[in-house]
């Protein structure tokens, strides 16, 4: 078993090892691709990447990307590794019809060159990780003040970020005017404008276009100016590995959400039933992942420990009835917690109303039938062994003073009395000590 143990380590240690370190990636374009939104594992793909690329000495990362935007912590990790890197990281928004929009925008303003292919398009980079609305006539005051302070935090986050991308168009000398319009209007450039407005380098068709025309242009990387060199150059496409899969498995809300109720359960059961070992193992191997995963999410401690208190009300209401008071207040502090744990407005990364609805009507079956019955089982009456005895009613097989002999359950026990009793008189069971039984008769 230990040496099992030791090879599983052994593989997973491997697994890990392997890399874009592999590759022969001296003098070659490192193409990292981003497609779909920007997330904890697209910001962990890219980051390695860029490390590896660094690391192998690559000469340069070319960063394809095709996104609708996402989380801005994960976003800020990329653009922190593009800024920090010591090789010249180009943007380029591809294929046709591709989009670099929210996140991708400030992706591909720190970027030290910024490309773009015929029909795509950038921009929309207004946050919306607050949520906002109208006001609505004849509000109450309290509705007034919520307003806002949403306006006001709103306000915050949007200054924040025409700041973070004025700051990025600075340092790469692009248009500053439409970066900050991105931010504070939405505003959007096909790649046509975005080349005559110089918010882009230069447009291409492929990345083999892309290649041709940066060779022999200037960027600065570090501080330092560098003239790209892409004559010849090859091209080693880096795909995600497993662990950027995990990762992107693990961090989606719902995945995530599922995991840390399995990893609840698991744990519940094991605590109940100590001994089985399996839930407990896979409880707390899926509560590790859950929490992994929450860490890296914009989560909302309030909404999750709404759950775990709604949790514990309805483990409450199987071993304290109370004619459905925790019960109820448990399922809707779950829902509330479902529906506060995540603190984003992206669709991409909020809780679905039916996997929150699914999820309440299984923990209600859960804990009030399966945990129920589990309970009940423990308090039955015991049907074996000497507790058996307790009140079973037998004949005493001699006159007994203290002690003496009865014939109980079809066997004969030596039985002990504080009241006479007699030859063939019936006796009932009270207690049991070791092999002797307590008995009293019955008149």
């Amino acid at each position: 078993m230990k040496k099992t143990i030791l090879y599983v380590l052994l593989i997973i240690i491997a697994l890990s090892s392997l890399s874009v370190a592999n590759l022969k990636l001296n003098d070659s374009a490192v193409v990292l691709t981003i497609q779909g939104g920007i997330g904890p594992a697209a910001a962990d793909y890219v980051q390695r990447g860029i490390a590896d690329a660094q690391t192998n000495n690559a000469r340069m990362v070319i960063l394809q990307m095709d996104t609708p935007g996402g989380l801005d912590k994960s976003m800020r990790v990329m653009v922190k590794a593009i800024l920090n890197s010591s090789i010249p990281v180009i943007g380029f928004v591809a294929p046709r019809g591709a989009r670099a929009a929210s996140a991708g925008t400030f992706l591909l303003y720190a970027t030290h060159l910024a490309a773009m292919a015929p029909g795509t398009n950038l921009g929309a980079a207004s946050p919306v990780s607050i949520g906002g609305g109208g006001m609505v006539p004849g509000a109450k005051s309290s509705d007034k003040n919520k307003k806002s302070h949403q306006d006001t935090m709103k306000n915050k986050v949007t200054k924040d970020a025409r700041a973070y991308i004025r700051s990025l168009a600075q340092l790469r000398g692009r248009n500053i005017q439409f970066a900050e319009k991105a931010v504070s209007e939405a505003a959007t450039l096909t790649a046509t404008e975005a080349l005559k407005k110089n918010v882009i380098n230069l447009m291409a068709k492929d990345l083999p276009d892309l290649l041709i025309k940066a060779n022999g242009l200037k960027v600065e990387v570090k501080g330092q100016s560098m003239v790209l060199d892409t004559k010849n150059i090859k091209m080693v496409h880096i795909v995600p590995d497993w662990r950027t899969r995990l990762l992107s498995v693990i961090t989606d809300p719902s995945v995530a959400y599922i995991l840390l109720l399995i990893g609840i359960y698991g744990l519940f059961f094991e605590f109940a039933n100590p001994g089985f070992v399996l839930p407990g193992v896979a409880g707390a191997i899926a509560l590790i992942l859950a929490m992994y995963a929450f860490q890296l999410l914009p989560i909302s401690y309030a909404g999750l420990g709404l759950i775990l208190l709604g949790v514990m009300f309805m483990v409450a209401e199987a071993f304290i009835p109370s004619f459905g008071a925790l019960g109820i207040g448990g399922v809707l502090a779950f829902i509330a917690g479902s529906v506060l744990l995540l603190d984003s407005n992206l669709p991409a990364y909020q809780i679905a109303w039916p996997l929150i609805i699914a999820m309440a009507l299984v923990n209600v079956v859960f804990f009030f039938m399966v945990i129920g019955v589990a309970i009940r089982a423990r308090r039955r009456r015991v049907v074996s062994g000497r507790e058996d005895l307790i009140d079973r009613v037998g004949e005493a097989l001699e006159d007994i003073e203290h002690t003496g002999q009865a014939k109980i359950a079809g066997e004969i026990w030596n039985v002990e009395t504080s009241a006479r009793i007699k030859k063939g008189q019936p006796v009932k069971v009270t207690a049991s000590k070791g092999l002797t039984l307590t008995v009293e008769p019955i008149l």
